[in-house]
């Protein structure tokens, strides 16, 4: 086998040894080769290659019982993630003042945002100001002095026939006779 049957899938590989190891115990069962400088027999070769097959099966369980695992830890970090966050969210708030139970626990106090000077705050509200006139954002009361004037179109109210009452069973309407009435009697 080369070196580049390593880069090969796992199911190339597989085949490919299980192909040898079929073609050496039916055409060449009590055959020696000179490989490498080293003479092996095909019993020799069946069982190294048996023994590749056995390694190849052993990682593909291995990557089976991986993404097991993985899909478990996931799962069970999606049910006790926020759980967690909310509770070192808690911990941070109760501790604030005290950096060393909050060590005991693994964290960190929160960071105070350092005051911001004047030139800060006069660039943000510059920043904030240019982008409502590029988004063409306004307040409340300019939005209510905005209106449409809709000109060319008519507008014809609908109106829809109140429903007759059908008649009810009680009520039958009068229908002829398909007998005619008997005079004289």
């Amino acid at each position: 086998m080369s070196s580049t049957t390593s880069k090969a899938p796992q199911a190339v590989t597989l085949a490919q040894l299980q192909a040898l190891i079929a073609g050496l115990q039916s055409q060449l069962p009590s055959g020696s080769f000179l490989l490498g400088g080293q003479t092996y027999t095909s019993a020799a070769l069946v069982s190294a290659f048996q023994g590749t097959i056995a390694a190849l099966a052993a990682l593909t369980a291995a990557h089976a019982g991986v993404t097991v695992a993985l899909a478990a830890f996931q799962a069970a970090l999606a049910k006790t993630g926020p759980l967690s966050r909310a509770l070192k969210r808690t911990l941070q708030e109760q501790y604030a003042n005290a950096p060393d139970t909050l060590a005991l626990f693994g964290l960190k106090p929160r960071k105070v945002p350092a005051p911001r000077t004047a030139a800060e705050i006069a660039a943000a509200a510059a920043k904030a100001k240019a982008t409502r006139e590029a988004r063409g954002t306004t307040s409340k009361k300019q939005k209510l002095a905005v209106t449409g004037n809709v000109t060319g179109v008519t507008i014809m109210p609908t109106t829809t026939p109140a429903p007759s009452p059908e008649p009810s069973a009680q009520q039958a309407p009068a229908t002829p006779s398909a007998t005619p009435p008997v005079a004289g009697k």
